[in-house]
């Protein structure tokens, strides 16, 4: 069962996370950055299922440098306010944040970044700033930083039907990212697939997605 904790932050910022510690030794370590909607039910979930397959995992509250106990729903609502909050908070806070997480729990040996929609974008970077092994699950916001190169092994998850990241976006990732240490999967899904709280959650895909990522964190930490 995992536990709220408070980390070391940007700066002199203290965060929350959600750290969750396998039974016995762990294979590595996980840090899983959230989505948009802040370290929620579903994030937590997450958590708890790498640390049950074997990883000591933690994700943090990288909105507490702007507002703490982010938690928003799958709404219109929700999608508006956590695109504020990223804005707020940057890429830069962000991936601090995560090396700050990775730190927390270095004792569990090597680490990886596990991302999902911003925190895809988030763990891309944590690979070619922070050199981390790192899982992007559908970060369309990582065109910008396609001229940045992976400096670990880096697994893309995308949908085919996913109306963020149309088909020629995913294609730009190919090419940006050929002749790296770069793997990409497509699905026969949407955008956030692999979350079940959302309209576009495709069990079969999730499901694939989930065993390619296990094998690709069993392999390289």
């Amino acid at each position: 069962m995992g536990e709220a904790i408070r980390i070391a932050g940007a700066g002199m910022h203290c965060i929350g996370a959600w750290r969750a510690r396998p039974q016995g030794r762990a294979l590595g370590g996980v840090v899983v950055v959230q989505e948009i909607f802040g370290v929620n039910a579903h994030i937590r979930a997450v958590v708890e299922d790498f640390a049950q397959a074997g990883f000591e995992t933690i994700a943090p509250a990288l909105f507490d440098h702007v507002e703490d106990g982010v938690e928003l729903d799958y709404d219109e609502p929700g999608v508006a306010r956590g695109r504020a909050l990223a804005a707020e908070l940057g890429f830069e806070r962000a991936v601090a944040g995560v090396a700050a997480a990775a730190e927390a729990i270095a004792s569990a040996g090597r680490i990886a970044a596990v991302g999902y929609c911003w925190g895809g974008t988030v763990a891309f970077l944590a690979c070619t700033r922070l050199a981390m092994p790192a899982v992007d699950y559908y970060g369309g916001r990582s065109l910008p930083f396609l001229g940045e190169r992976p400096r670990a092994p880096l697994l893309l998850h995308f949908g085919e039907r996913d109306p963020l990241i149309p088909p020629e976006d995913v294609e730009r990732h190919r090419q940006a990212l050929a002749g790296t240490d770069a793997t990409i999967h497509v699905y026969p899904a949407g955008h956030g697939f692999n979350c079940d709280r959302r309209a576009d959650h495709e069990p079969a895909s999730a499901a694939l997605a989930r065993d390619r990522t296990l094998d690709f964190l069993r392999r390289h930490l």
